[in-house]
């Protein structure tokens, strides 16, 4: 016998995708604390001349940090599923999905390129700490953009049948 505990079929653990898809719900506690500190930066910036910069920076870097933790968790989510008739318009279509893919990469790339190359040639330790809240949030998008591929493979109607018609659509350019 094992020590395992057996649970009736009622009682059974939920699945690794179930849990993940529940902890991609923690991404809008983090947006919202990353919205509280773009706030906090904003207000410390109308008061920077009393203050100086300094609690703009730290505030700014705390937007970075919390938002690529709040999109790197929202990569949890389940990508068979769009949120809105936006995100399935830009899914179901080939063109717009390649373009909106592009431009993720480009900010994911972008972002994680310029913390690094910011992290390493900063002689400001304020600058140094901004290139790596800049690198947390290129890797969250690096996160979403994975999200993303797949969500375009699963969505696109030129591959996937059609929801209404069970054909598939062809597309030409």
């Amino acid at each position: 016998m094992t020590d395992l505990p057996v649970f009736p079929p009622s009682r059974r653990l939920p699945s690794a995708r179930t849990v993940f898809q529940w902890l991609s719900y923690l991404q809008y506690p983090a947006l919202l604390v990353a919205l509280s500190y773009a706030v906090r930066a904003g207000l410390a910036a109308g008061a920077s001349g009393r203050a100086g910069w300094g609690p703009v920076y730290e505030a700014a870097n705390m937007v970075l940090l919390h938002a690529g933790i709040g999109i790197g968790l929202s990569s949890l989510q389940d990508p068979t599923k769009t949120q809105n008739a936006f995100s399935r318009r830009v899914w179901e279509d080939p063109r717009k999905g390649r373009w909106m893919l592009g431009l993720l990469a480009v900010y994911a790339l972008g972002a994680m390129a310029l913390g690094l190359i910011g992290a390493y040639v900063a002689g400001d330790p304020v600058v140094g700490q901004l290139s790596l809240g800049l690198l947390a949030f290129g890797l969250g998008m690096i996160g979403l953009l994975k999200t993303a591929m797949e969500m375009r493979e699963h969505h696109r109607l030129d591959r996937s049948p059609s929801p209404v018609t069970g054909a598939t659509m062809v597309t030409t350019r």
